[in-house]
């Protein structure tokens, strides 16, 4: 009974963290990206490079990253530009949610 319940509760975690890596993923309609990458682009701000960190969803930037408001409607996250890519991020977690190239 005892092992069975174990695996019960690892199944359940395995499950819970496979729901927490797809919630990280934030779906950008291409209309909201299209605005997104014109508005990036009249700001004019530099692309950065970041040694040790990946350009990919799920990555935590580091504090030293400067995160820029995205002045468009309905839009909560922070961006950077990172190694030529503009990166949405969430401000709480400074985790990357979006890259549009």
């Amino acid at each position: 009974m005892k092992k069975i319940m174990i695996s019960a509760v690892t199944g359940l975690a395995l499950t819970a963290g496979a729901f927490a890596a797809a919630a990280q993923t934030v779906v950008i309609a291409p209309e909201q990206e299209t605005v997104i990458k014109e508005y990036v682009t009249k700001q004019k701000v530099k692309s950065i490079d970041v040694p040790n960190v990946t350009v990919s969803v799920g990555t935590a930037l580091p504090e030293t990253v400067e995160l820029h408001t995205v002045d468009v409607p309905d839009v909560k996250y922070r961006y950077a530009v990172v190694g030529g890519k503009t990166v949405l991020v969430e401000p709480g977690t400074r985790k990357i949610v979006h890259v549009i190239n």
